[in-house]
């Protein structure tokens, strides 16, 4: 008989404890209760570089919103279209509180409409974020803009000092503007090389501060000079 009691005892817990956990999801799906409702934002960033308020005025999100009637998808649009994010990620927690996760465009050089100064990042992407003068000691690009500048912005920098900007022709090769004035066309089968065989000429023989207009690398086997 007393084991029976405990039986039943535990029996109507259980079913207790269901009806109450069942009412609360319900409650939570229909917009009733805290839970349901979003009171807080958290925001992280791969670097310390955004500002986190900006990206919770991007979500668009006003507070006491029902979490679970949210579009994660659209959230993360929002996002994307602020300026230097690259990659966004939105998850709904268990409280009904959103968790951002945000990748940042890392700026290996600028880009400039002859105006104002985008950072530019290496996979060619203009970051809607310009300022009014160009960061000293980084190179400054110039016209369309391919999909991978890595590696003639890594070749580039060993000329920063003597770079005006740096152009695309033909969308196939590449112009180097000097601050001295001189067009320096690169050949396009292998930019970088020719950078380096002109960082080599001008440590012998200074000739990017010589009066000359064009330097002709187009040729592997000379180089033209008018």
């Amino acid at each position: 008989m007393k084991r029976n009691l405990w039986f039943w005892l535990f029996f109507v817990f259980a079913i207790l404890i269901a009806i109450y956990f069942a009412t609360r999801m319900t409650m939570t799906f229909m917009g009733h209760g805290k839970i349901a409702t979003v009171r807080n934002i958290t925001v992280t960033t791969d670097t310390n570089d955004q500002d986190p308020g900006t990206l919770v005025a991007a979500a668009g999100i006003a507070p006491g919103t029902h979490s679970y009637s949210l579009n994660l998808n659209t959230v993360n649009e929002r996002i994307l279209k602020t300026p230097g994010i690259k990659k966004s990620a939105t998850r709904r927690l268990p409280n009904g509180n959103l968790a951002i996760r945000t990748v940042l465009y890392y700026a290996v050089a600028e880009w400039t409409d002859g105006t104002s100064f985008y950072p530019l990042s290496a996979d060619g992407t203009i970051v809607k974020k310009p300022s009014q003068s160009k960061t000293p000691g980084t190179v400054l690009f110039r016209g369309t803009m391919p999909n991978d500048i890595s590696d003639i912005t890594k070749a580039a920098m060993n000329l920063v000092s003597y770079i005006d900007y740096i152009e695309m022709i033909d969308n196939r090769r590449w112009n180097l503007y000097t601050t001295g004035g001189i067009t320096v066309m690169l050949p396009e089968s292998d930019p970088t090389a020719a950078i380096g065989t002109l960082v080599a000429l001008n440590e012998q023989h200074r000739i990017l501060s010589k009066d000359i207009k064009i330097l002709d690398m187009r040729d592997g086997a000379r180089i033209l000079v008018k």
